[in-house]
């Protein structure tokens, strides 16, 4: 430890200003058996601080482990927009959960209602039963991991290990729904459902939905539509002339050249007049 606090002397480092809790490590052990440190840090010299004067250092939330990462942030995040709605879509990680068929089946066993409105009300009613779906997911693990964090970073009661394995245990659940979810909206479905990609399958899914919108389409004049129904009227005049025949005229010399596939006897054959089948007595 000496040799290092003097190569950390010789070379002009000092610490990147953290953010967070202080203890970056915990033995997890309770009461008087409990150990925390701080034993991850971030270091730099004059010039590295004049290139970067606004980094800082976050200590996040280590969870169920025994260290806390750590994150250098160079620069503040830019705030992302927000748009489009939401339509709704039966969720894969519904199935097998308490209520879910029951719920289903209570409207679907209604009388006097078309399809369209039962589906309908089938929706509205799952919603209701799971509430927003992957926004009460994540509301629910933001909760989790706030309690989490004042466990990590207070008392270390017997008590407080004990609730600290329980809110662990319903956190990895939680994270199991959500990857399921991105990985049904990702369709990237040579992933097993055991693969921790939740990041990876929200990026497939944004991914999926930027290269299904049109932007603009290019008429047979070489116009270009950007609106909407504009866009809407090119596609379909374009499907349309796709499977429209225009009943095109073919030149004898072209027919002469087609070789024949059905011989003069064939042709008698099926061209005859249909007879009962003979039947042969046992």
């Amino acid at each position: 430890m000496t040799n290092f606090r003097e190569a950390v002397d010789d070379c002009g480092l000092r610490d990147v200003e953290f953010d967070g809790y202080e203890f970056t490590y915990d033995n997890g052990q309770a009461e008087d058996d409990n150990r925390q440190s701080r034993i991850d840090r971030a270091m730099g010299n004059d010039r590295w601080f004049e290139l970067f004067p606004r980094a800082r250092l976050i200590h996040m939330d280590r969870e169920w482990s025994d260290h806390a990462p750590i994150k250098l942030m160079l620069r503040k995040r830019e705030e992302g927009e927000r748009v489009g709605g939401r339509i709704f879509r039966f969720e894969q990680m519904w199935v097998g959960e308490d209520g879910c068929e029951e719920t289903i089946k209570k409207v679907w066993d209604r009388s006097g209602e078309d399809l369209t409105s039962t589906l309908a009300h089938c929706a509205h009613s799952l919603q209701e039963w799971k509430g927003l779906s992957i926004g009460k997911i994540l509301r629910d693990i933001r909760a989790k991991r706030r309690r989490l964090k004042r466990l990590n970073e207070g008392e270390k009661s017997l008590r407080a290990v004990n609730e600290r394995k329980v809110l662990v245990k319903e956190i990895a659940q939680l994270l199991k729904q959500e990857e399921i979810y991105w990985k049904q909206r990702s369709r990237a479905l040579w992933l097993k459902e055991g693969d921790r990609n939740t990041k990876y399958f929200h990026r497939k899914a944004g991914q999926r939905k930027e290269k299904n919108h049109i932007a603009k389409l290019v008429d047979d004049n070489g116009q270009e539509h950007v609106d909407t129904d504009a866009i809407a009227t090119v596609a379909r005049g374009y499907f349309l002339s796709l499977f429209e025949s225009d009943l095109p005229q073919f030149d004898d010399e072209v027919l002469d050249v087609v070789a024949d596939r059905v011989t003069e006897h064939m042709n008698a054959g099926l061209s005859a007049d249909y007879r009962e089948p003979r039947r042969r007595g046992v």
